[in-house]
């Protein structure tokens, strides 16, 4: 299920789907950053004075930005709860150590 975030300029969605923000249904991020944090803040504060957060290249407002944290959270709570994730994290997790001690 897709939750909207807002409509760019453009008419292109900025969509959360499970774990990921899309824009026009392609992935965009997998996470906010801050754009406190940003290593560009100055530039994009400079042309979207409001923004709080980055998702990619997508500038987002505090309250958009609370639409998709709500809603990555959501994805994320819904992947850890399917038992078919579990399986698939314990076994990366097993070929992970399994590397690590050298066997193939």
């Amino acid at each position: 299920m897709a939750t909207l975030v807002k409509t760019t300029q453009d008419g292109r969605k900025v969509e959360v789907i499970g774990q990921a923000v899309t824009l026009g249904g392609k992935l965009e991020a997998v996470e906010l950053i801050p754009v406190a944090d940003h290593p560009n803040r100055a530039g994009i504060l400079n042309v979207m004075p409001d923004a709080v957060y980055m998702a990619g290249r997508i500038a987002l407002t505090e309250a958009e930005g609370q639409v998709a944290l709500d809603a990555l959270a959501k994805g994320e709570a819904e992947f850890l709860a399917n038992p078919k994730a579990i399986e698939e994290r314990f076994r990366y997790a097993a070929r992970a150590r399994e590397a690590e001690l050298g066997i193939e």
